[in-house]
């Protein structure tokens, strides 16, 4: 099978694994719609180089997930929030037997002889050791995350912070007393 030195998780990216090479390196197994091929690089270290390429890093894309998400175990992540890329882990990332999926490629989940049988938009199916409910919850965080952050970043709001009254009043207040004072001084003149 072809190895990659350096991979970036794009469109076409369905999932990616993590295996060990003849020398008990973590590697990854990259899976897109047309092809599979190894990469020399850890699941996470594609996750991480991917991210820094649009000027981020994972720490922060985890953190802004959420942030959006509220508190939530093996949180997907916005690998591009331009081009709309999210992975989320079956696991957690520090497993180096978690398995990263792109939900856009995901079509049908269902539970097959106590595991979850996921296909994919090429027709491809795989089989993981996860319940089915615990895999859909995971994949329906992703496609949350992804319709949110495209939502806020195709439509930005600003927010305008009334000052608080009390100051208004008191600003007035001030203003009016400086301007009695300036009336009664002329009047003195």
């Amino acid at each position: 099978m072809l190895m990659e030195k350096f991979y970036i998780i794009n469109q076409y990216t369905m999932f990616i694994e993590g295996l060990y090479d003849q020398n008990g390196k973590l590697i990854s197994k990259v899976h897109q719609v047309d092809r599979s091929f190894l990469v020399d690089r850890s699941p996470l270290e594609i996750l991480e180089d991917s991210i820094k390429l649009i000027g981020y890093d994972l720490r922060g894309a985890k953190s802004t997930a959420k942030w959006i998400l509220g508190e939530f175990s093996m949180c997907p992540v916005m690998v591009n929030p331009i081009q709309s890329i999210c992975v989320f882990p079956d696991r957690a990332i520090t497993n180096d037997k978690a398995i990263w999926f792109n939900p856009i490629h995901i079509i049908r989940t269902t539970a097959h002889l106590g595991k979850t049988r996921v296909e994919f938009s090429n027709g491809q199916t795989l089989d993981i050791q996860r319940k089915l409910s615990s895999f859909n919850h995971k994949l329906q965080a992703a496609e949350q995350l992804r319709k949110l952050t495209v939502e806020i970043g195709s439509n930005p709001t600003s927010f305008i912070q009334e000052p608080a009254k009390k100051r208004i009043i008191l600003n007035i207040s001030s203003k009016k007393r400086r301007i009695k004072k300036q009336k009664h001084k002329d009047t003195l003149k």
